[in-house]
């Protein structure tokens, strides 16, 4: 059986700013996955550090997919947060990007919603409301749960872990914001799951 593919949609948290390539989560979860029998080719990544919910979507206009991705992952919403942005507008262009990724899969079984993390526990966050941030991040990662359940898609909590880490130096990059390779591996405890699960609807399909 050919390998199977794999598309994830996001912002930094997706292509993993300040880390190696090998550390971003979505190429640790390719090399966990064949650790369990599961082979996934190398994944197309459209992400970009700063990216919003339109920005990505533009962006998604101005490229190229193949048809019918074995697992589609979407980890969106935190710039929208930064920014202010009102959480209506961040439900409607949510929305939007999940019907996205469900055409790309072909089934929503192969998509994977990652929670937005809580970047209020990081050393950059020094000096902010933490406590309104996690509140604001909370509310986002709501509509996105929600939303993911009622497309019947996959949905991986990673909010938790990333909580957990805090402002540890070995689980931060030198900036004291963007998760590290060792964060990242801690991601997957919630992601790995999903994506096998996403993965053997290719398998039954």
């Amino acid at each position: 059986m050919a390998k199977a593919t794999f598309l994830a949609l996001g912002d930094s948290y997706t292509i993993g700013e300040g880390v190696e390539e090998a550390g971003r989560w979505p190429m640790q979860l390719v090399a966990r996955l064949d650790e369990l029998g599961v082979a996934v080719e190398a994944p197309r990544i459209v992400a970009t550090t700063g990216w919003t919910t339109d920005e990505l979507s533009a962006a998604m206009d101005a490229a190229t997919f193949d048809d019918g991705y074995d697992l589609v992952t979407l980890l969106i919403g935190v710039n929208n947060q930064y920014r202010g942005r009102p959480a209506d507008e961040y439900r409607q262009q949510f929305i939007a990007l999940l019907q996205r990724a469900l055409g790309l899969a072909g089934n929503p079984r192969r998509v994977v919603v990652v929670s937005i993390p809580d970047w209020g526990v990081t050393a950059f966050a020094e000096g902010r409301d933490r406590a309104a941030i996690a509140r604001e991040i909370d509310a986002f990662n709501a509509i996105a749960r929600d939303e993911t359940f009622r497309a019947q898609a996959r949905w991986a909590d990673v909010t938790p872990a990333s909580r957990a880490a805090g402002a540890r130096p070995d689980m931060l990059v030198d900036d004291g914001l963007h998760p590290s390779g060792k964060q990242y591996a801690a991601w997957l405890e919630a992601i790995l799951p999903e994506a096998r699960a996403a993965l053997t609807v290719r398998l039954h399909a």
